[in-house]
């Protein structure tokens, strides 16, 4: 497996329309949005250097997103490496013993192929693997 790269920092929130202003204070630009139905929520990405904060507000109160809001509250939810084959990512890591959230990729914002570690198998951090 090549060496993953940091592809983003997910951040959940209420709203984007509530939340976007203050990044945009901060001199970021939101690049694009997508809805990603499989996994009920809506994303805002925002380039920062050679990563990207993906603000998540989800699309209805089954969402994922939205039951970690109601246990949590808004703020950081996972961490994103990018990887160049996500099918050999997942065999490896599961190889050696470590906890998958589903057993094959899922859809992902912007149509890449993406899966979730467990956090208890990454140090206590929700830690998606990204395909593009």
């Amino acid at each position: 497996m090549d060496k993953p790269v940091l592809d983003h920092i997910g951040i959940a929130v209420t709203s984007l329309a509530e939340v976007t202003p203050f990044y945009e204070a901060l001199g970021l630009t939101v690049t694009g949005t997508d809805e990603v139905p499989e996994q009920g929520v809506k994303v805002a990405f925002l380039p920062v250097g050679d990563g990207q904060l993906e603000l998540l507000e989800p699309t209805g109160p089954d969402s994922p997103i939205a039951k970690h809001i109601e246990r949590r509250g808004p703020g950081l939810h996972h961490i994103c490496l990018r990887v160049d084959d996500i099918e050999a990512a997942m065999a490896d890591l599961k190889a050696k013993g470590f906890r998958l959230l589903s057993e094959e990729p899922q859809s992902g914002a912007h149509g890449c192929r993406i899966c979730f570690v467990h956090p208890k198998s990454s140090g206590g951090v929700l830690l998606e693997l990204s395909e593009r």
